[in-house]
């Protein structure tokens, strides 16, 4: 499903995305290596079997870049002008290996672009829960959208 523009979005649309994604040792590994994090904890298993966790924790980044990756095709596919900022980024719960992950997004906030018309800004509220419906990242983001009848 393609994303939809500015002037088709109202304030409390709710998606539950279809796509789901099981993480695996290689994306964790993958990402942390990719971004030049060292963590010990997202790479060594002696160290992180030590842990309070007592197993690697996959790299929160990951999880972030997943949750926002999951929402585009419902959100911003093919509408997309900018994101313009991510706030209020929170992980509440952590993520392991093998944890299967979803995303949900609602509409917090809709406004007309002041400097550029035929254009918006759409505030999604994007969720990442784990198969026990735990949420594990949580943020608000904006971004400026194509309007249709521009």
């Amino acid at each position: 499903m393609a994303g939809r523009f500015f002037d088709e979005w109202q304030v409390g649309d709710r998606i539950e995305h279809e796509i789901r994604r099981t993480v695996t040792e290689t994306d964790n590994l993958l990402f942390s290596t990719m971004t030049h994090n060292p963590q010990p904890l997202h790479l060594d298993a002696e160290a992180a079997k030590a842990s309070e966790y007592g197993r690697i924790l996959v790299n929160g980044t990951f999880t972030f870049a997943l949750m926002v990756g999951l929402s585009v095709g419902e959100t911003t596919l093919g509408s997309l002008v900018a994101n313009l900022g991510y706030d209020e980024l929170v992980m509440p719960a952590p993520v392991f290996i093998g944890d299967t992950l979803r995303a949900t997004s609602e509409v917090v906030s809709l406004r007309p672009s002041r400097s550029r018309p035929g254009q918006g800004i759409v505030t999604w509220r994007h969720e990442m829960l784990n198969q026990r419906d735990e949420v594990v990242c949580r943020c608000l983001r904006s971004a400026l959208l194509k309007s249709r009848a521009a």
